[in-house]
């Protein structure tokens, strides 16, 4: 017999802010499942593409993701399956609403699955980005479609040198691009202690990851959600984009009360007993 798996709780917020921006281009949402209690959808998108164009090829994401999720079946239907297909309807979708944009509309897009019992499974595509904190120290994080993530990755660039490079906000996948985007999801299994930051690079271009992991081990969600916004926006110096991150944090569920004890029942000792109250002998 398989152990049973440890029962989590999940604290949830989101934030978003238009920034220095004359419009807002970006969405967040986290998506509970209709049906199955403890089952959620983690969504950021950063639109691109004009006034209109990126705000609808954000919404396009949302529209996806939403009514996919609504039709998975944790426990029958494949997790990654599910992702693969919101990255490719949307991908799609956004090709098909450019014939109507002002602007030739794209997208990125962070998108993390969870499940009751900690299963966890994420997905993206440009620079919006999933970091998975474990008390406060960074663990993994998504790489980057980008030009200057290659040349990291090449080692001609450091992570420091990469966040001011003059070409930093050059993608090189996005959805909504003539050329399909990487379908490639990872799978990881959550525990007590975790917490999982999706977000723009309007708000992860203003820190390094220890700032990230401290702000996140200190403050519950919607608090941190609110701080990071707001040392985002100092740094940014009247010149920031949009700004939306979406945190989960995950920690013990307590324990399911003990069944109630069975009712006592006292019986007097024999000898104490009223002789009428006392069975005859055959």
């Amino acid at each position: 017999m398989k152990p049973a798996r440890t029962r989590l709780q999940l604290q949830a917020a989101i934030g978003t802010h238009r920034g220095d921006r004359e419009y807002q281009q970006d969405r967040v949402e986290v998506f509970a499942h209709p049906r199955v209690k403890g089952t959620l959808l983690a969504v950021v998108a950063d639109g691109m593409g004009g006034r209109s164009g990126g705000r609808m090829a954000a919404d396009q994401v949302m529209i996806t993701a939403s009514q996919l999720f609504e039709r998975y079946l944790p426990g029958t239907d494949n997790p990654d399956a599910l992702l693969q297909t919101i990255l490719q309807e949307a991908h799609t979708m956004i090709r098909l609403t450019a014939i109507s944009a002002e602007q030739e509309p794209h997208s990125t897009i962070a998108c993390a699955l969870l499940h009751g019992d900690g299963s966890c499974w994420w997905v993206h595509v440009g620079d919006t980005r999933i970091h998975l904190f474990r008390g406060g120290e960074l663990q993994r994080r998504t790489r980057d479609h980008s030009y200057v993530q290659d040349l990291v990755d090449g080692g001609e660039l450091s992570e420091n040198m990469a966040r001011n490079h003059p070409m930093s906000n050059v993608l090189t996948a996005s959805l909504g691009t003539p050329e399909n985007p990487p379908m490639g999801s990872e799978a990881l299994q959550l525990q007590a202690g975790d917490t999982l930051l999706l977000c723009t690079d309007g708000v992860w271009h203003y820190f390094v990851d220890s700032e990230l992991g401290a702000t996140l081990d200190a403050l519950e969600p919607r608090e941190a959600c609110e701080a990071l916004i707001k040392r985002a926006r100092q740094r940014a110096g009247g010149r920031g984009d949009n700004l939306s991150l979406a945190i989960l944090k995950i920690g013990a569920a307590a324990p399911p009360p003990p069944p109630p004890a069975p009712p006592r029942i006292e019986f007097p000792d024999w000898d104490d007993m009223p002789a009428a109250g006392k069975p005859r002998k055959r």
